[in-house]
């Protein structure tokens, strides 16, 4: 993405982020659960996260 961080103009670092992101290349699709590389346990107390 551009360096917006000298413009102080919120309208203008505004038109400029949606223009570089509108010119990067697209991602690619994902290839795996986006989850699939988290720490996951087995059982745990009502209330608690999972992870």
């Amino acid at each position: 993405m551009a360096d917006t961080s000298k413009i102080t103009d919120k309208l203008e670092r505004k038109k400029v982020k949606r223009a570089s992101r509108k010119a990067a290349a697209p991602k690619a699709p994902r290839t795996g659960a986006r989850g699939e590389n988290k720490a996951k346990i087995k059982k745990a107390a009502r209330g608690t996260s999972k992870r």
